[in-house]
């Protein structure tokens, strides 16, 4: 395989797991109980990336926080019931594992909530670096969580990919230096990923081998 990328940094939500429906709902659960029938599932779909405080903020500064558990708490309730992994997934990672690259999740969930999701879809055996939400002081698009997974795992942007399912991964990849790929999968849709110019955009997780065979 391709010997000048030996490090692949990964989204959680959207990219690995199939989260997009315990979002919505979990967006639609707490934005009604605030503003009932203000919001249909069409609104909250933009929603879906950023940090979760960033959202709420926008929407109302001064129960940002209150919003924000309300929410982390309909999501642990239902997640389980609701999280699945995107087909080809394990079987991508556990070729990449085995042929010697270093895998990451870099993430803008809290670590507790990223490790439920691992282990839930048996993806938590594949990485040895988790960053999220609660070690970093800026959460993607800033570079520092990018930055912060490749000190931990040794490798410089140059060797690296970093892979997700919406604009801020792309673009804390770019600027923190690494490659940039997006899923065509997506809830955003392809075309939303074109607009920030990654380097690749992977019809299915296997693209990657290929690309990495180069």
């Amino acid at each position: 395989m391709n010997s000048k990328i030996t490090t692949l940094l990964f989204d959680l939500d959207g990219t690995l797991i199939n989260t997009n429906e315990l979002i919505v709902a979990s967006f639609l659960d707490t934005l009604n109980y605030y503003y009932p029938d203000r919001y249909k599932r069409e609104d909250v779909i933009p929603f879906n990336g950023p940090p979760l405080f960033e959202t709420f903020h926008s929407i109302d500064p001064e129960r940002a926080e209150e919003m924000v558990t309300h929410y982390r708490k309909h999501n642990l309730e239902h997640h389980d019931l609701l999280v699945t992994e995107f087909d080809g997934i394990y079987e991508t990672l556990k070729m990449l594992k085995e042929s010697g690259y270093k895998l990451a999740i870099v993430s803008t969930k809290i670590s507790a909530v990223v490790m439920k999701g691992l282990q839930l879809t048996k993806l938590d055996e594949f990485f040895e670096v988790i960053i999220a939400l609660d070690h970093v002081e800026k959460a993607k698009p800033d570079p520092e969580p990018v930055q912060k997974a490749l000190a931990l795992l040794g490798s410089s942007p140059e060797e690296s990919i970093m892979i997700g399912d919406n604009y801020h991964d792309i673009l804390s990849g770019q600027n923190a230096g690494t490659k940039t790929a997006g899923v065509a999968w997506s809830a955003k849709g392809r075309e939303h990923l074109e607009q920030y110019n990654p380097d690749y955009i992977l019809e299915k997780m296997s693209d990657l081998i290929t690309i990495l065979e180069g």
